[in-house]
Formats: structure tokens, sequence, C-alpha cells
């Protein structure tokens, strides 16, 4: 018997979930929440152990193979994408003691983690741990976690970055308030903890340098989660540039006027809308392409990769958004329709650019990065 090449299966397998996905967007919108049979299908093609090193079970993929996986997952369906993303949180749950890590991922390196880290609330040492209370919001793909963070502040640390509390499923109220015009399906509720105790190793700083030596380990983890959230704007414009070309521009006029393919402004349009798109994917999956290269020949990547990272995800998430606006505008009258696809495209890539990762700080941020000047934490 001729058994399946693990890619191709892999391949199939993905085509299928995002078909079931494209079907079912109406749904993750009533929901207001990815449904655990889609995120089992994310944990069935390997998304959550994407990253998880080959000795805890997982597949150790490189970041371009994973980026260009969450982008398909977001042609489907934007939301579905970035909860999908959120497989990149062994990346920064390597900062944990590897003991920890081991007990997280050698027990399943199919683990799904979701939190939220701003407010840090004021957490107090106690016997046997940190005791944690708070509310956190943005908490996406919370719904499908099996373990949730939460961002804190302890008397005594001294760095700029947040401390996260990583905290069982069912020691944390998820409050159902997630209630938006775009990535409606993504799930971001708030975390409520009241009194949770976690062993202090079980906490860790969000951004900090990994305890494994792993290459994947060393990436700029800042940089990767905004790369992760970015490339989703990326898949939204994609869907909705293939939906001019496969379904609108066939469609005859209502008023007579000629096939929307057949007119000159809607050409010029649809040409510079896929130049953009193909401009900014190459310079997002080159700068990947370049700190993964520079990972596997030296211990960290240079600065000024570090600061290209930066902005080639603030680069996708803005030009992903414009391209997505210039497919509704070519779609006409017809796209104003609830539920059309070049609306929800257009306003869900929108809401990837509002993200604080890419949002308008972090032009200057990177402007300033470029000058030596002073950024934010996290920033290179």
């Amino acid at each position: 018997m001729t058994r399946l090449d693990p890619k191709l299966a892999q391949t199939a397998a993905l085509n299928a979930l995002c078909e079931t996905i494209r079907s079912r967007r109406a749904e993750f919108d009533r929901l207001r929440h990815i449904p655990k049979d889609i995120i089992d299908g994310f944990r069935r093609i390997g998304i959550y152990r994407a990253f998880v090193p080959e000795r805890f079970g997982g597949d150790a993929i490189t970041p371009m193979a994973f980026l260009s996986l969450i982008e398909t997952i977001a042609a489907a369906d934007p939301s579905a994408g970035w909860v999908a993303s959120f497989g990149v949180s062994s990346t920064y749950l390597a900062a944990l003691p590897p003991e920890t890590f081991a007990a997280i991922y050698g027990a399943n390196p199919d683990t799904v983690f979701a939190g939220g880290l701003f407010p840090p609330q004021k957490a107090l040492r106690v016997a046997g741990g940190i005791e944690v209370t708070g509310r956190w919001a943005w908490c996406s793909g919370s719904m499908g976690a099996d373990y949730l963070g939460g961002g804190i502040k302890v008397e005594g640390d001294t760095t700029p970055l947040p401390r996260t509390a990583v905290m069982p499923r069912d020691k944390v109220m998820i409050d159902e308030v997630w209630n938006t015009i775009g990535l409606r399906g993504t799930g971001s509720h708030d975390l409520v903890a009241e009194k949770v105790i976690v062993p202090e190793d079980w906490t860790f700083i969000r951004g900090a340098r990994s305890t494994m030596d792993d290459a994947i380990f060393r990436y700029p983890a800042m940089a990767l989660a905004a790369q992760v959230l970015a490339v989703v704007a990326l898949g939204a414009a994609r869907e909705a540039l293939d939906f001019i070309r496969s379904d609108a521009a066939q469609r005859a006029s209502i008023t007579g006027a000629p096939n929307p393919g057949e007119r000159a402004y809607v050409q010029a349009h649809l040409a510079r809308a896929e130049a953009t798109l193909a401009g900014t994917r190459a310079q997002f999956y080159d700068a990947t392409a370049r700190a993964w290269d520079e990972l596997l020949h030296a211990d960290s990547v240079s600065h000024d990769t570090h600061i290209q990272l930066r902005l080639a995800a603030t680069s996708a998430a803005h030009d992903g958004a414009a391209v997505a606006r210039e497919a509704f505008v070519i779609g006409g009258a017809g796209a104003m329709m609830a539920g059309h696809p070049l609306g929800r495209m257009m306003v869900d890539a929108a809401c990837v650019a509002q993200h604080a990762f890419m949002g308008e700080g972090t032009w200057t941020a990177a402007g300033a990065a470029m000058f030596g000047q002073q950024t934010p934490p996290g920033f290179p």
C-alpha cells in the first residue's frame, strides 16, 4: 500500500481545513470565538507544535514556514488566522525555566496557550508562589486555550518588560465581553483571576532571553510576535484580491455597464494593489529569511536586521489593510452588503493594523532605532 508523503498529507489537511473555515465565517462572528473543533484542526496540522523542539515532540519548523501557514489560514478567515498565530507561544514560553517548559510541552507538544499582558496587575509573593488577582483584556484565543497567562508586577522586578503568570485554564474565568466590528471571531475576551497561587517557576519575563539555545528561541521575541499578527493582514489582502479576480470581475453590471474586468480603472487599481501586496510581502519574508540565516550562523540577529523585522511587520499590516480596502473599492456597491467577503476582509485587515505591535507609533520607533535614538521596551 502506497503511503502518502507527510508534507502532501499536511497540505491536503490544511486545504480541507481552510475550506471548512471559509464556510463557517458567519458562525465565528456569531460565537465571537473560534470553536473547539477548529482549534483541534489547528492541532492536527501542527500549528501549536510548530516551534516546539523535536526533543519535546514538536516539529521545529522555520519562521518562514510558520508565517506562510498563518497567512494561508488568515486568507480563509482573518480571525482564524489570528487565533492560529498563537502557535508562536512556545517561543516566549521558552523564557520559563527549562523544567517548566518541559512539563508543559513534554506532556503535550500541542499545548494551546493564550493570555493578556496589560494592564500588569500587582501580585504578591506568598507561601507556595505568587498570588495573582486581576483582569486582563484583549486575550485572543482564550476560549480554546489549555493555559492562560496574565501580566503581573511583583515587588523587586526591575525589568521594564512585563512578567507573565501561567495558569491552568480551570483556574481562570473568561468574561465574554468581546464585541467588535472586525476580527470578531478571535474571542479576545477578558481574563479574570481571583487569588490564584502560581509557582514562581511558572512565571516569565515577556520578551526575555530564552533559557534554551535553539535558534528559534534566539529570534527576537517581540519582533516575531508582531510578525505572526501582521501576516494576517497579508492573508486578508490576498483573499480580497482573489475574490475580485475569480468572482467580481466575472459579474455583469446590472446597469448595462461593461463587465468590471473590462473597465480600465478596475484593471489599473487591481494591478497597483497586486504590486503593493507583492512588494510588502517580499520585504516581509526577505527580512524573516535574513534573520533566520543570521541565527543559524551567530548568537543573535544584527541590530539592523532586528529593525527591519519590526519595520517589515508594520509595513505588512498597513499595506495589507490598504490593499484590502482597495479591493473593497474595486468591488463596487455590492461589497457594501452585510457579510460580503470584501467588506469582511477590509475591516479585519484594518483591525490588524490597529494593533499596538504594528500601530502608528511603530513607524516612529523604527525611525528612532535607525538614528540610534531611544525606543520603547522590546524594540531594538
